[in-house]
């Protein structure tokens, strides 16, 4: 007896949800016994959704606190940027909780596809209100990646001179002189110039001395010299060698403070410790090797001669003003300054050289009686 086989065709899924008017229609069909039951059925279902989704957002997140605190000692440890270390986990934090917060709302039932573009659209015009704050917003990811400048570093922008502080998403927080914050925002800061003043290590010095006519130039250059010589915080010849011994210096000092890293002395670490110590001596070897490949290069370039000097600029009306040039630190640019500008004043007349003062010679003429001119003064 031949088999017969009979294949049944799959349902048909529903195009659509039934509209509110169906769901109302079905309704007033059902006996009371059938509403209670439907009732009970979706709040059982719905409590069970809200159960786990309060279980999946509790445990989201624990795991997105565990992520970040991952995240923010690799940063520590990596010593990255304290700007760019925030804003990443910043956005780190504002991007977990978004995913978070759609898959809770997946669990509970909603349509996560029109809360998205209900999202979406809501993104789009706030964007065309907050236009300003988005050109912030893309100053500072600009700034972060590009950094034109740094926490702790001296800037002129905007019209403002200070230290940085902070640098936000949407703007930027310098400290004056007189301990003034000033928040300047990101955008302007992106597209506009800035001054960067700690940039660069070294920078020059100048000073303009002006000494009477008649006075020796030689014995003013020399008496300002030997204030440059007996100052150890001006470069005597290279910058180079300059940067070298004071880099000697701080590595001489680190030993002396830490005597756990002085040779002959052991010190006990435990297993991890001994891990990342190894690490670290790796790291310490690359950093060696990357240094002395860095001091062939500089060693095959010539050195720019950066010893102090005295020069004639200019002859004025009242004195002779000379131009006294040195190079030091960035960081000790104005204590420099300053304190040489009194040792100037206090050294040069003890050496016989006078400050001269604005001075105008002024001639009387008077006419006697036979019509001649004589100069009375």
């Amino acid at each position: 007896m031949p088999l017969r086989l009979q294949i049944t065709p799959p349902a048909v899924l529903p195009d659509s949800l039934p509209s509110p008017r169906e769901e109302l229609r079905q309704l007033s069909t059902m006996s009371f016994d059938d509403l209670i039951e439907r009732f009970v059925n979706g709040a059982v279902e719905f409590a069970i959704n809200v159960a786990i989704a309060l279980v999946v957002f509790y445990v989201g997140k624990f795991i997105i606190k565990k992520i970040y605190k991952v995240v923010s000692a690799i940063m520590i440890r990596r010593n990255a940027d304290k700007s760019l270390s925030t804003f990443i986990l910043s956005l780190i934090r504002i991007v977990l909780y978004f995913i978070l917060i759609v898959t809770v709302i997946g669990i509970l039932g909603l349509e996560t596809s029109s809360f998205l573009a209900i999202f979406a659209s809501a993104g789009v015009a706030i964007g065309m209100a907050l236009s300003g704050t988005l050109q912030n917003f893309a100053g500072g990811v600009l700034i972060l990646l590009l950094k034109p400048y740094k926490i702790g570093d001296y800037i002129e922008a905007q019209g403002f001179a200070g230290t940085v502080t902070e640098i936000q998403i949407f703007h930027t927080i310098i400290n004056t002189y007189d301990n003034k914050s000033i928040i300047i925002p990101n955008g302007g800061l992106s597209t506009g110039s800035i001054n960067n003043w700690s940039r660069e290590d070294y920078r020059r010095v100048s000073w303009d001395v002006a000494i009477s006519y008649g006075d020796s130039v030689d014995i003013a250059r020399k008496a300002i010299l030997d204030i440059f010589a007996n100052d150890e915080r001006i470069v005597k010849h290279f910058v180079e060698d300059d940067r070298e011994m004071r880099r000697r210096k701080l590595k001489e000092l680190a030993t002396h403070d830490n005597p756990q890293d002085a040779p002959g002395i052991a010190v006990k670490r435990h297993w991890w410790q001994r891990i990342f110590t190894h690490k670290e001596k790796v790291q310490t070897a690359i950093d060696r090797w990357q240094q002395e490949k860095e001091a062939k290069i500089k060693a095959m370039q010539p050195k720019t001669d950066r010893a102090p000097a005295v020069v004639v600029n200019q002859l004025g009306d009242n004195s002779v003003i000379l131009v006294a040039r040195a190079w030091v630190k960035s960081e000790y640019y104005w204590s420099v300054f300053y304190e040489v500008n009194e040792k100037i004043y206090n050294t040069l007349p003890e050496a016989g050289i006078t400050f001269p003062f604005p001075q105008l010679d002024v001639h009387l003429s008077q006419t006697d009686a036979t019509g001649n001119e004589k100069t009375v003064i």
